[in-house]
């Protein structure tokens, strides 16, 4: 008889992937289904493994792609069937996200189910736009109120009289559309209508937006701005410290969107690095790798790995690659000899240091082709048999040069490159939808695999036509180059 699984209603968090917690991460890695919401960024979709299904549950005002009673029996109806269900919602699971309605669906179904807290956007939203909720020099409490109730009341239940006598920070969860008439309310009530106020959209994304006014001019610089949902509202005086403490906005890459086009393995590194400049990063691939269609002679080369005088590599992939070969013919690493070795530049000599391998040869220009000069400035190479572990496909400059110097090479391809063709993230969409400022580049294969081609055929849009959005073409600009 099947066992019956478990649902985990886990908060995502505000938007940065940063602040999933940890126990949220873990339970992605295992699940069997992922159901989550339209706040949730996407890229957190990447830690549940490959062959989970991943279903998206909407939950937007306006927009539900799965009705709320209907997602509740699919939650019931996947862990019956035996599943890992990780319903993965926006901020916390308990505040204004429905999760209390989820949970009481699936108590009395009898499934048993875990609630991981999440960060909400009550307190993320404002400390990424430098307002702290409370401050000893301001006030010591805060009241937390939803701008979009049940559509199905005929009246409010937030009192609003109530609301302008309580001392303290208000926090206005859903509000932009109301903003207006929970704005005018507060005032009618007995509030000053200078009373500082914030708002924060995308907090704590790449895409963040903040306003400021006061409780008689916020709305009306909400229709000027055409700001819109989703976002957070700060009431108070702690506002005014926005002006001090605005950590996040001033990033030096703060407001860019950037394409980053790395092949999923490497990408997160280059993206971390821009995210923490301030960059909004849309990660789409255009490569990935694979075993070359040949793999004899790559087994007789490590056969005879002895017989050579230096080994070259032109990429990380290439490092990756060729050990992961190594490592299945060899158990040993002393196996590999007393082979020089030489990188074509500081990442792919990174790569190499992590199996405690000592680069002799790095040129200072980090291209493949000012390699050969570079190792036989370092000794003649007459006579030298030199292995290429490298790409399928690629440039012949490096061994005509080598050969031309006298040296006996064996150019072995360790790896392939071929196009990319899943958008995980939906960011090959955001890209077609809306652009972006930078596309950076780190190899020829991903530049000539970014076709207007393959990112259509990335994406789910259903558009027949794709050109690179103008606001790439009017600031595309070459970057420093990377190995």
């Amino acid at each position: 008889m099947k066992s019956t699984g478990t649902v985990y209603l886990v908060g995502a968090g505000p938007g940065d992937a940063g602040l999933l917690t940890m126990r949220g991460a873990e339970l992605l890695g295992r699940a069997d289904v992922v159901v989550y919401d339209a706040l949730v960024n996407m890229d957190l979709l990447r830690l549940a493994p490959k062959t989970a299904e991943v279903i998206y549950g909407g939950k937007r005002a306006k927009d539900h792609a799965i009705p709320q009673d209907e997602l509740n029996q699919l939650l019931v109806k996947k862990a019956k069937d035996g599943k890992c269900v990780v319903r993965l919602k926006g901020g916390d699971p308990y505040v204004f996200g429905r999760g209390g309605e989820e949970a009481e669906e699936l108590a009395d179904a009898g499934i048993r189910f875990e609630v991981v807290p999440g960060i909400s956007s009550i307190v993320a939203g404002p400390n990424y736009a430098g307002i702290p909720i409370t401050h000893r020099d301001h006030c010591s409490s805060f009241t937390v109120i939803t701008g979009h109730e049940d559509p199905t009341k005929q009246e409010t239940a937030l009192d609003y009289e109530q609301l302008a006598r309580t001392p303290g920070t208000k926090v206005v969860l859903m509000g932009v559309e109301r903003i207006r008439q929970i704005a005018s309310s507060l005032v009618e009530h007995g509030m000053d209508k200078s009373t500082p106020v914030g708002m924060i959209r995308w907090g704590t994304t790449g895409r963040q937006q903040s306003i400021q006014g006061t409780l008689g001019t916020i709305a009306d610089i909400v229709a000027e701005k055409k700001f819109a949902a989703p976002a957070v509202t700060i009431i108070g005086g702690v506002v005014k410290l926005r002006e001090k403490l605005n950590w996040f906005e001033q990033r030096p890459l703060f407001g860019q969107r950037i394409v980053v086009t790395r092949t999923r393995e490497q990408a997160s590194q280059l993206s971390q690095q821009l995210s923490e400049l301030g960059a909004e990063i849309l990660e789409i691939p255009t490569i990935k790798i694979q075993a070359p269609d040949e793999r004899q002679p790559l087994v007789e080369v490590l056969q005879g790995i002895g017989e050579y005088n230096w080994i070259v590599f032109t990429s990380p992939n290439g490092v990756t690659a060729f050990f992961d070969y190594f490592f299945k013919a060899y158990d040993d690493i002393r196996a590999f000899g007393n082979l020089r070795i030489a990188a074509v530049g500081p990442a792919t000599a990174a790569k190499l240091k992590e199996l405690h391998l000592r680069v002799d040869v790095m040129p200072d220009e980090y291209i493949a082709k000012k390699i050969g000069a570079a190792i036989h400035k370092f000794e003649d190479v007459e006579n030298l048999r030199i292995l290429l572990a490298r790409a399928q496909v690629a440039n012949p400059d490096l061994p005509k040069e080598l050969e031309a110097l006298g040296a006996i090479v064996d150019d072995v391809a360790v790896y392939k490159t071929v196009p990319e063709t899943d958008d995980i993230n939906g960011a090959a969409a955001k890209l077609i939808e809306s652009g972006a400022d930078w596309i950076t580049f780190t190899s020829s294969s991903t530049v000539e695999n970014f076709t207007p081609v393959s990112i259509s055929r990335n994406c789910s849009s259903s558009s027949p036509q794709y050109a690179l959005p103008r606001s790439v073409r009017k600031r595309r600009r070459p970057l420093p180059r990377s190995d």
